[in-house]
Formats: C-alpha cells, sequence, structure tokens
C-alpha cells in the first residue's frame, strides 16, 4: 500500500528513542521530511547525526515540551525550516506513575498540556495543508486500571478525550485527528527493561498478562501511528487505535 506520504512535512515529539524514534524512521523511510525534538541534547544530537546518514531530511532540536514557549517556538521555527507541516505527532510522556501532587503537576504539563500546546502551535500552519492530520500518543493505562491508574493513567485517558474532541471540531476544516495507545511496549533503555531488572516481579507479572506471550515493539506501534498520520487513512478520524495484543479485555464501543 502506498501511504502517499513523500513529501509530507511532519514533527514529532520524543523522537530520539522507543515509540518516537521508530515513528520518525518509519516516517522518513516514507519520503516524509521530519522534525523531532527531546529533552537530551546529547541524544538529540545523536539520533540527527544517525537518521541523516540514512538519508532524507531529519532535523533535531532539544526542546521541553513542558516548555509552553519553548515548545511554540519550536513549532514555528520547523514550519519554516520545514516549508509547512502537514503532520504532528504528540508522543512524549513524563511517565508520571507516582501517586503524589509533584507526578501530578508533572504529567498535566508534560502528557496533557504537551499535547495541547503543540496541536495548538501547529493549527495554524496545518490548515494550509493539503493533507493535514494529528496523532496523539495514549496508552492502554487511560482504558482500564492497571498500576499506572494514577497520573499517567488519567492524563493518557484526557488526551483521547481532547483528541477525539479535536476530530469532531476540526472535521470540517479537514484537519483529522487520531490517537493510538500502545500496550506495553520493551525496547532497551525503556520502561519495561527498567523494570525487568529494577522489579522482576511486576515484570514477570505484566508480561504474563500478555496473550500473545511477548510486549509489543516500537516499530509496531510506530506503523499504526504513521498510517494514521497517512492519507491512506483520510476517512478516518476521531479513533483511539489500540494496538496491544489483546493486553486489553473491555471491549471499545
Amino acid at each position: 500500500m502506498d501511504l502517499k506520504l513523500k513529501g509530507l512535512k511532519a514533527v514529532v515529539t520524543g523522537g530520539t528513542k522507543g515509540i518516537g524514534r521508530a515513528i520518525v524512521e518509519t516516517l522518513l523511510a516514507e519520503g516524509t521530511s521530519v522534525a523531532f525534538c527531546a529533552r537530551n541534547a546529547g541524544e538529540v544530537a545523536q539520533a540527527q547525526a544517525e537518521l541523516q546518514a540514512k538519508g532524507g531530511v531529519a532535523i533535531g532540536r532539544p526542546v521541553d515540551v513542558g516548555d509552553g514557549p519553548a515548545l511554540s517556538a519550536w513549532v514555528a521555527d520547523m514550519a519554516v525550516a520545514l516549508g509547512g507541516i502537514d503532520i504532528v505527532v504528540a508522543n512524549v510522556s513524563a511517565l508520571a506513575i507516582a501517586n503524589d501532587e509533584a507526578a501530578w503537576r508533572t504529567g498535566f504539563e508534560v502528557d496533557l498540556m504537551g499535547t495541547v500546546r503543540l496541536v495548538e502551535a501547529a493549527l495554524p500552519t496545518l490548515a494550509h495543508s493539503a493533507h493535514p492530520a494529528v496523532v496523539t500518543i495514549a496508552s492502554v493505562s487511560a482504558r482500564e486500571i492497571d498500576f499506572a491508574s494514577g497520573p499517567y493513567g488519567a492524563f493518557k485517558a484526557a488526551i483521547v478525550h481532547y483528541t477525539q474532541g479535536l476530530a469532531f471540531h476540526l472535521a470540517g476544516k479537514g484537519i483529522r485527528a487520531n490517537t493510538v495507545s500502545p500496550g506495553n511496549t520493551y525496547f532497551p533503555g525503556g520502561v519495561w527493561s527498567q523494570i525487568e531488572t529494577g522489579n522482576p516481579q511486576l515484570f514477570a507479572e505484566a508480561l504474563a498478562l500478555n496473550p500473545t506471550g511477548r510486549m509489543g515493539t516500537p516499530q509496531e506501534m510506530a506503523n499504526a501511528a504513521v498510517f494514521l498520520a497517512s492519507p491512506a487513512a483520510s476517512f478516518i478520524t476521531g479513533t483511539n487505535l489500540v494496538v496491544d495484543g489483546a493486553l486489553t479485555r473491555g471491549v471499545q464501543l
């Protein structure tokens, strides 16, 4: 299937590792020019060098998405550098699991407001695109109560609601908005890799819940996100695509 992504321009937050990195790489492989950000300047520089070595346009910049003015400035700069924005992918999460006020504040600023501010900053440019699309990354923790039922799950659920609201209100302008809700996703250095070594009992319990007998990969999540971002998904908007290998049992109506 031709996703018709060649020549389009995308901005992706949290693009140096895990799901975000896989999304950036997949978009580039489809011929999309990509601007990405992350907090760690060294990791951004390394990722940019690795991505550019494979060809294509990949522009990295260190940005803390919890910093509203910095995030808005980055979007404006990347709209100029890329010559427009067709696709917005809000991927960053603070992974706020602890149930204390600091975690709630961090989750609000990074997960929820980082998504809202990113979209708001990009909307004026998206409005000029022939194929405008927003993809937000939530989690199965938004659908079911699990060990991340505090700030993380609450704000991921809010992102799903926010995105579906966007889809409804922007449909008349031709701007699509969808969410991908990944299940447990394993990659070296990721949260589940850290849990595997730091809390093997929790890791074993989580792994046992996966009917497929394994966790997902960043590439499997990226495939879903890139499809939803593409013109090939032109009549899909307002959906929450769960990619979890049948981990969750709730029926999504």
